[in-house]
């Protein structure tokens, strides 16, 4: 009789058990890479960005637990969901060094495959974005005909940021930050406040005594460094694959991929960096 144990002790039969591919339902995660043209470089497109939607979802789950704990004053979890996030951004860095590796000519043979579709539709994405504050109510749109993703969406969008709960959390520990900031329309971009700017200060002039806050504000910064490094690698691998030429989902592409670079998410702790 065939043996079902290996020499080391490993189970080799899983006839009525979980396997690693049963936990982690790899059947039905490595059949969603369906090309369209049969090119063969049209299947490295497909991983790619596959597999950024789910480092995004670990990024939001992540994200989302780490807001909850700022706005209970519970910031040593925080901090560890945060450190992981800039650790993912990290791995979402270098993952642009495989799709550089498409050429202008290989993406020519199946671009016209990916009709309207676009990273600027990425739902996900949006969530990141207007989770860290970056919000537009332009960009719900896009996902209208989708009840189960424009519901929660704008759910997160009319909802304090991240960095609106760190401004909160300041005013909760004492500092005078000015009310517009601590209540107000969250659907709006934050705007730059001198209160919460003269807050930040304190914090770094006084590191001991506001070492929690400190830390925040450092984890804070670690997180927008990496996600500006993630756009700016976007935006030049997007201009080394197709150039000037605008993206397939309308936007002008590279254009667009560099304005985005100018958007401040944290203001006030860049500026305080000037203060010092």
């Amino acid at each position: 009789m065939e043996s079902t144990k290996h020499p080391d002790g490993a189970r080799l039969d899983f006839a009525g058990a979980m396997s690693y591919g049963d936990y982690l339902g790899l059947d039905s995660l490595l059949a969603a890479q369906r090309p369209r043209s049969g090119d063969h470089n049209e299947m490295l497109f497909i991983v790619q960005h596959q597999a950024t939607e789910l480092w995004m979802k670990l990024m939001l789950h992540e994200l989302l637990a780490a807001r909850d704990h700022v706005k209970r004053d519970d910031l040593q979890p925080a901090f560890k969901m945060l450190a992981r996030v800039a650790r993912i951004m990290a791995q979402l860095n270098q993952s642009w060094d495989v799709l550089s590796t498409l050429t202008p000519a290989e993406y020519s043979a199946f671009r016209a495959s990916l009709g309207d579709s676009s990273g600027f539709q990425s739902y996900q994405y949006r969530m990141v974005e207007f989770l860290l504050g970056n919000k537009a109510a332009m960009h719900l749109r896009p996902h209208a005909h989708r009840a189960d993703l424009h519901a929660p969406l704008a759910k997160l969008h009319a909802e304090p940021s991240l960095y609106d709960e760190a401004v909160r959390l300041l005013a909760r520990r004492g500092f005078a930050i000015d009310p517009a900031s601590v209540e107000r329309d969250w659907t709006a971009l934050h705007a730059f406040d001198d209160s919460v700017l003269a807050a930040w200060v304190a914090v770094y002039r006084d590191t001991h005594a506001h070492w929690e806050l400190y830390e925040l504000a450092e984890k804070l910064v670690d997180l927008e460094d990496n996600f500006r490094q993630w756009r700016f690698r976007h935006a030049t691998t997007v201009e080394r694959v197709i150039g000037m030429k605008r993206g397939t989902g309308g936007t002008s592409g590279v254009g667009y991929l560099r304005r985005v670079l100018e958007v401040e998410l944290f203001p006030e702790l860049w500026q305080a960096r000037t203060a010092l």
